[in-house]
Order: C-alpha cells, then sequence, then structure tokens
C-alpha cells in the first residue's frame, strides 16, 4: 500500500525542520507517542535506530525506527532551493513501513511538507488491517502531520488536548 499526504505550514522551511528533527518536541505533536528511545546512533542522524512505542486507544503499538536519509545534515542556513529530505523506515510486529518526508520553501514564509508513504504486511491480521482499513493509515498520517502544524504554527500541544 502506498500513499502521500501533504500540508502546509505557515513557517520558514528552516525552522519547520528543526522543529521536526528536535526530539524534544516529539510528544508535543506525535499523538499517542510512548517512547522514542535511541538504541544506536543519535537521534535524526542516519543509520540511527531507535525503539518507538505508541498508544493507539487500547492497543499498544511497538515498532523500530531506523532513519535511512537526512539531507541536507546540517539543518542551518538551508539553500532556497534545495529540498530538505527525511527518510526512515519502520519495523513492527506483521509490519514494514517506509516513509520518505519532503520539505520544499512554498512561499516566503511558507513551507511544504509532502509525506510519502509505503506499507508492507506480513502476517494474516495485519494483511486483513491493510486490506480493510486502508484509509485508516493515511488518516492516521495526516492526523500526524496536522498536528504538528498546530503546534509549530499555535504551539498547540497534543497532550493537552481533551477526548
Amino acid at each position: 500500500m502506498k500513499y502521500t499526504v501533504s500540508i502546509e505550514i505557515a513557517l520558514p522551511r528552516e525552522r519547520v525542520v528543526q522543529l521536526l528533527a528536535d526530539p524534544a518536541h516529539l510528544p508535543k505533536w506525535l499523538r499517542g507517542l510512548v517512547l522514542h528511545e535511541p538504541l544506536s546512533g543519535t537521534h535524526g542522524q542516519v543509520g540511527t535506530t531507535s525503539r518507538v512505542v505508541l498508544q493507539m486507544g487500547k492497543q499498544k503499538i511497538e515498532c523500530t525506527e531506523t532513519i535511512t536519509r537526512r539531507e541536507p545534515v546540517d539543518l542551518h542556513e538551508i539553500p532556497r532551493a534545495a529540498v530538505v529530505h527525511f527518510d526512515r523506515e519502520i519495523v513492527g510486529e506483521g509490519m514494514w513501513s517506509a516513509v520518505r518526508d519532503r520539505l520544499t520553501e512554498a512561499g516566503p514564509q511558507r513551507t511544504l511538507w509532502q509525506s510519502e508513504n509505503e506499507y508492507r504486511f506480513s502476517g494474516l491480521l495485519m494483511r486483513l488491517v491493510g486490506l480493510l482499513m486502508p484509509g485508516a493509515f493515511r488518516k492516521q498520517s495526516r492526523q500526524h502531520m496536522q498536528d504538528f502544524k498546530a503546534f509549530a504554527e499555535q504551539g498547540q500541544d497534543v497532550r493537552d488536548a481533551t477526548g
């Protein structure tokens, strides 16, 4: 299963990528995040492997995330024409996923964030979930982007949300 979601954020691209890259901000916008800890490497750097635990309703999901691309390495003074790439692979029980994020300037104070997502499922249960509920994955990706936008633009923290 493959899909792409995108969102425009009313902030300069350099500020957006710095917020995305800072692990201290993850709990503020990554809804359901329980834990994100590097197992090897330095957070956000290519080759770093992290343990990620998410709580989704009554279900706890644990997976391993590996950073496969980060360009440019230095997120300061990024050339205007450059495209910023954050790519990662995520492996969990019965699932493999690749996420390829691209951030481009959409205007003087605007950033376009495009996220290309690919999922592969193994095991009967996960294959059924992928077949019967493909929209749930797109909806979750879009929710994470909307939560990041609200955090970046207005300082909203998903942990403060009620319901």
